[in-house]
């Protein structure tokens, strides 16, 4: 047997294999982010993964700038989600919420207001609206107030998770939103106990674990971080120090354990030659390290023997085959996806995949 089908311990999360389903947004929510039916089905045909991560999920209106994206901030929000989780934990499945914040990436039309960074940059390239795509604006610099009201939101959308009966919770470090904009040089320009070296840009991201940990426990938190070169235009001038330093604070902090999206040069989402930083932060941090991109059976069985990686995530094959774990068990071929429908608001694209099953019937 591989060692994909092995059970692994997730801090208070019993996973029974190292098949995890990664964050995917898909845009199925409410224009209020709440939660809707189809969603529930969704998530628990995928539930044969040893850990569903759900869809970035936002913590603020303000932090949430993707169209149909859900939220965690509201009660009905949280109401939204109780149908959804117990339709993956009656499917015998474990799920947490993935808490979101973009930073300089909401555009006002969606946030509602200018958007806030840890420094006043602007974004490349456009963002997604409701009207349409539009063009970034300048985000605000967060003061020091309105950074403990982040850590507190943060704190609410934790306690708000568990609530909606998650598992626990990964927090969004990674892909150039919020935690990534305080942590990289290329977007952190404060000269305060926030900016500068990295010591002090690790600050923000500590603090957000230590609010949500303090919430929730340590048991039920995890994390994510792109330690890869420029993502949505943030960059660092040496990613490899400082996700490295990140991954030996994670470990004093105790996290339990830490998703890496470390793309390759022909990755099919934000392609990097940079070399891995995951061996570095194998020697600094002990907790369970998931591996993500461009994975198939074969290749996360070769990561898990080499001792580096403890599980691996999946995200766009989770899209098009909801039963990839037998799929990868059984050696058998896999959906292709369609991008077309990554982001529609319908089942189709969402629900409508065949099982291999039907497949063979047919």
């Amino acid at each position: 047997m591989s060692p994909l089908f092995d059970p692994i311990q997730l801090g208070g999360i019993s996973s029974p294999n190292r098949i995890l389903m990664a964050p995917l947004t898909r845009a199925r929510a409410s224009r209020e982010a709440v939660p809707t039916p189809v969603m529930a089905e969704y998530y628990a045909q995928r539930a044969k993964a040893g850990l569903i991560i759900s869809e970035a999920t936002g913590i603020s209106r303000i932090g949430l700038g993707w169209p149909y994206a859900p939220g965690l901030w509201s009660d009905a929000q949280v109401e939204g989600w109780k149908p959804v989780v117990g339709a993956v934990h009656k499917a015998g499945g474990r799920i947490v919420a993935q808490l979101w914040h973009m930073g300089r990436l909401v555009h006002p039309s969606v946030g509602q207001g200018q958007p806030v960074s840890a420094s006043a940059t602007t974004a490349p390239s456009y963002a997604h609206t409701y009207e349409g795509k539009q063009d970034y604006v300048e985000a605000r610099t967060l003061t020091y107030d309105e950074i403990k009201l982040t850590l507190d939101d943060y704190a609410r959308a934790a306690r708000n998770a568990i609530r909606a009966g998650f598992d626990g919770v990964q927090i969004h470090g990674a892909n150039g939103y919020l935690i990534d904009q305080f942590l990289r040089d290329g977007t952190n320009l404060r000269t305060d106990d926030y900016g500068g070296p990295i010591a002090n840009r690790l600050r923000f991201m500590r603090e957000v674990v230590e609010a949500v940990t303090a919430e929730i426990g340590t048991n039920r938190t995890g994390i994510r971080l792109s330690p890869i070169g420029e993502a949505q235009g943030c960059n660092d001038s040496d990613n490899h120090a400082l996700f490295t330093a990140a991954a030996a604070e994670l470990e004093r902090l105790g996290v339990p354990w830490l998703e890496l999206r470390e793309p390759g040069p022909d990755s099919t989402f934000r392609a990097t030659d940079e070399a891995p930083v995951s061996p570095k932060i194998r020697q600094v941090y002990s907790g369970k390290l998931v591996l993500n991109s461009d994975y198939d059976g074969h290749s996360a069985q070769s990561r898990l023997a080499e001792g580096i990686a403890d599980a691996i995530s999946f995200g766009r094959p989770f899209i098009a085959n909801p039963d990839l774990v037998d799929r990868i068990q059984g050696g058998h071929g896999l959906n292709g996806w369609d991008v077309a429908t990554f982001y529609t608001q319908g089942r189709e694209g969402y629900t409508d995949y065949p099982l291999l099953r039907e497949q063979e019937a047919a």
